[in-house]
């Protein structure tokens, strides 16, 4: 069978990090939510996505698909009915469809003339992007289960301090250096050739992909996810850095958000919670204003390809677009538009010749290569969100 992730009715509140990728690229837990629906499935997918993307991840259709909604993270339970489904069948979970039937000589899809199975068991939905970090810690536990599986993971080292060993996964040619790892709030997974320094602290739920480091003293409070090629210092809680990025040095990084190639200059420090403890809201880009999110505590959400300067604060509830340079002194807006070049002091546009350099020397550090796909997105992000920039 062929199986397509699409999109759904989520892809515009899962802005800005849907800019950039699909629903379905989105990193919460251990794995994206591509890589849990394919390690389930045995199969690659395929996306139904926005069409400035399609060029970088294409659809593909075959005689037979079953199109699954890409903001549900499988569950076993959920896979087998997957597979299951056959013609005129379509699985739901109240009114979101999860998953259904189609063929390529279907000319529409309505929905009253299929079987319609009602999935009635728990599973995670990602619609808001303060979900990828409200639920992060029931994404790890889930993907953790899924990943050890019937392994065994390789010796924590001398010199590790640890507590709950059985909730510990080392994948090979991990480095870890009189560190403490305390899983007992939560599973601890360090992928392979990954480096925990010296001094570093760790309480799970963690998720550390491939060769990402914990630089010196680092302190990290659960539910927090690093993927690949990411450096951290500091100190950060309950925060996903979908890969790529790099907060390298002293400074707080809470409740939020970054995506890929992203950096934050050193002590860098956001603020996750209101002087006034009140509800935090965030920018909507449906809606073009800031919108309840009912949480608490939620911090920064930052756009693929954006950093900051050295001792940059961002307040409560700030989201910061895609390729945007914020610097300088005092707190920069809450909401800093795609493409701004700037800080407290005032904003301007930031050019693509600009971004693009940027993005292909700091690409080069990691051996991959800004290609022509990765221009023609951000040229289209740069258009599309030029509404914005109204300094």
């Amino acid at each position: 069978m062929n199986y397509i992730l699409f999109d759904g009715d989520v892809r515009n509140s899962l802005l800005p990090f849907t800019y950039t990728r699909p629903v379905a690229d989105i990193r919460v837990g251990i794995l994206t939510i591509r890589e849990k629906w394919e390690k389930y499935l045995g199969l690659t997918t395929t996306t139904i996505t926005e069409e400035y993307l399609e060029e970088k991840y294409p659809m593909v259709e075959l005689a037979e698909n079953v199109l699954i909604n890409a903001s549900f993270c499988p569950t076993k339970s959920l896979v087998e009915k997957v597979k299951n489904l056959s013609k005129n069948e379509a699985i739901f979970k109240g009114e979101d469809v999860i998953a259904f039937f189609t063929s390529d000589s279907q000319e529409e899809v309505n929905f009253d003339d299929y079987r319609q199975i009602e999935f009635d068991e728990a599973l995670l939905q990602i619609k808001n992007t303060w979900d990828i970090f409200s639920l992060n810690d029931k994404a790890i536990q889930e993907d953790f289960d899924l990943i050890t599986e019937g392994r065994k993971s390789q010796p924590i080292p001398e010199g590790t301090r640890y507590l709950r060993k059985e909730n510990i996964f080392i994948e090979e040619g991990a480095e870890i250096i009189f560190a403490t790892l305390n899983a007992s709030k939560g599973p601890i997974y360090i992928g392979k050739d990954t480096e925990i320094m010296e001094g570093s602290v760790v309480r799970g739920p963690f998720a550390m992909c491939e060769h990402s480091v914990l630089k010196l003293n680092t302190k990290i409070y659960g539910a927090t996810t690093l993927g690949p090629y990411c450096k951290v210092g500091g100190e950060v809680n309950n925060s996903v850095l979908m890969g790529y990025s790099n907060k390298g040095h002293d400074g707080f990084l809470g409740n939020s958000v970054l995506g890929e190639w992203c950096n934050l200059g050193a002590d860098t420090n956001n603020s996750n919670l209101k002087n006034n403890y009140t509800e935090v809201k965030l920018w909507n880009y449906e809606t073009g204003r800031f919108a309840k999110t009912g949480l608490q505590f939620c911090g920064l959400m930052m756009g693929d390809h954006s950093k900051c300067g050295i001792n940059t604060m961002f307040n409560t509830g700030t989201v910061i677009g895609v390729s945007a340079n914020v610097f300088g002194s005092g707190f920069p807006r809450n909401f800093i538009p795609s493409y701004s070049w700037g800080g407290a002091s005032g904003f301007t546009e930031y050019k693509t010749n600009k971004v693009f350099e940027v993005a292909e020397v700091v690409m080069q550090r990691r051996n991959l290569v800004f290609d022509d796909k990765d221009q023609k997105i951000l040229t289209h992000v740069f258009e599309e969100t030029k509404k914005y920039r109204n300094y």
